[in-house]
Parts: structure tokens; sequence; C-alpha cells
């Protein structure tokens, strides 16, 4: 093996034991499973990851500190349409009923949150996009 000769396994079970991140113990367990002779093919159909991904994370686990190379980096990328105090707006709309906002139902459904958030916020989002954008807003 030549990657990861210098990555301490002790402390990459430490950093494991502390992430919150599912995607950052995947990172971590995936280099555990390396520096216990776990092939990159075994490792690419255990996770359902792409090779090239795992090698790009390997990598980074030699070039760079174990807090860095288990986060992604910064993607440049368009502005989010809901700025965060919209987010908490819409948020909190959603701790209430749709009829205090006077739609003619008792739950929150995706469509219903689509037809809200353009009624309020001026912005249109696929129903798909609301699905995301709701379970974004239920972890945070």
């Amino acid at each position: 093996m030549v990657k990861l000769d210098d990555v301490d396994p002790d402390e990459l079970r430490r950093t494991l034991a502390e992430v919150d991140s599912a995607k950052e113990a995947k990172r971590l367990v995936v280099a555990l499973d390396y520096l216990d002779d776990v092939p990159v093919s075994v490792l690419a159909d255990r996770y359902g990851i792409p090779r090239s991904t795992l090698y790009y994370w390997l990598d980074r686990f030699e070039t760079e500190s174990i807090e860095e190379a288990i986060t992604d980096e910064d993607r440049p990328g368009r502005p989010r349409k809901l700025d965060e105090e919209d987010r908490n707006r819409l948020r909190s709309h959603l701790d209430t009923t749709p009829r205090e906002y006077n739609y003619d139902a008792d739950e929150w459904t995706p469509e219903l949150v689509r037809e809200h958030v353009e009624d309020t916020f001026g912005v249109t989002y696929s129903v798909g996009h609301i699905r995301r954008l709701l379970r974004d807003l239920q972890s945070s």
C-alpha cells in the first residue's frame, strides 16, 4: 500500500468518534478500511462511490490535515434565492398551519409550500427543489 503511509489510524478513529456529519464519517471509514488493506475496487463496490472519488479522498488524506480532508471544499455557485433570513422566516411559517396564511389546508404539502414561497417571497422553485429545501430546513 502506497497511500496513507503517514496517516495515523488512531487519529482517524478519534476523529470518527467526534464527527457529526455522515459524509465526514464515510470518508474516515473509507480511509480506515484502506489502511486495513481493503482494495479501492472493493471500497467502491461496498460504498457505491466511484474509484476516482475514492482516490481523490485518499490523496487529500495524504496532503491535508484530517480535518481538511474530510470536509468539502467551498464551491462557487449561484447564491441562494432565499437568504438565511428568509429561510428562517419560512421555517417559522411552517411551524404553523397553512390556515394561518389563508390557505384552505390543515397541513403543509410540498406543493403548498411551493405556492407559499412564491406568494410570500417571490421565488419560484420546482416541487423537487421544495422537497430538498424542506429536508434542509428540518436538518438545520
